[in-house]
């Protein structure tokens, strides 16, 4: 079949449970005996095995990049068989902001794209917020019917990419299942893609396949869109699966670079 190479990648690093499991499957019975630590085994191959073990960090970006790459699939082949359930749908948007959001939620929906929504304005307190939304994520995990319906106003929170109260000045930042928040780049702040690793820079305007969007609203005193669209993901691994050594699995660590 067309995409057993990039099938076989993905169940290479989505089989393991973490870097551990990872590391251990690189310990032989006779490592073991000799040894008689399994955690002094893991610190070995880990550092004794330079350009063929991938490190934690490696391995960890690999891991969530294949897991998203792999939930995409079943996410397609989901949404072939069902039709999709737009929270948008049939409702009355007077507001820019909304229509914009209602014209990005089914593809953000199912993957074609990914948008982060700044918003910037106060909350039920008179407290000025401002903060960063990922847009297909808060999909996933909220409905956004009261939202388009005018029932909610959508807004920031503690647990979103970025957020801060600019009255108790708390200040939050948490990566999402899209995007990393890189706080500490000379450039400012930025948001690194999971799937590819671009960096969506919010101050540039624009970054790769990302644009921004400032809209006017009647609702928020600022809100902007930075949109990333994307291609079919099977073209992009068929490209990028490296060669290397057969192993048990069908791929090993030597095959990474």
């Amino acid at each position: 079949m067309e995409f057993n190479a990039a099938e076989r990648f993905y169940d290479f690093l989505t089989n393991f449970k973490d870097y551990e499991d990872y590391l251990d499957s690189k310990i032989t019975p006779t490592d073991l005996f000799y040894l008689k630590s399994r955690e002094l085994a893991r610190k070995l191959v880990e550092h004794s095995h330079k350009g063929m073990i991938l490190s934690r960090e490696e391995f960890e970006e690999r891991k969530a990049a294949a897991e998203a790459a792999k939930a995409e699939q079943s996410s397609v082949f989901y949404s072939r068989s069902r039709p999709m359930t737009l929270a948008s749908a049939g409702k009355e948007l007077n507001d820019n902001f909304l229509k914009a959001l209602a014209e990005r939620e089914e593809a953000n929906r199912s993957g074609k794209m990914t948008s982060v929504i700044f918003i910037r304005d106060y909350n039920t307190l008179g407290q000025e917020v401002s903060g960063y939304i990922d847009y297909a994520h808060r999909l996933k995990t909220q409905d956004f019917e009261p939202y388009f319906c005018g029932k909610k106003r959508l807004m920031p929170g503690p647990s979103d990419l970025c957020y801060y109260n600019w009255k108790t000045q708390t200040s939050t930042s948490n990566s999402s299942p899209n995007f990393e928040v890189i706080y500490d780049d000379p450039n400012g702040l930025l948001f690194k893609s999971k799937r590819d690793k671009t960096m969506l820079n919010p101050w540039s305007g624009s970054s790769g396949d990302s644009s921004g969007t400032l809209l006017q609203s009647d609702l928020y005193v600022h809100v902007v869109l930075y949109d990333r669209r994307w291609r079919c993901r099977c073209d992009d691994f068929k490209q990028t699966i490296p060669r290397g050594r057969r192993g048990q699995t069908g791929v090993t660590a030597g095959e990474f670079p």
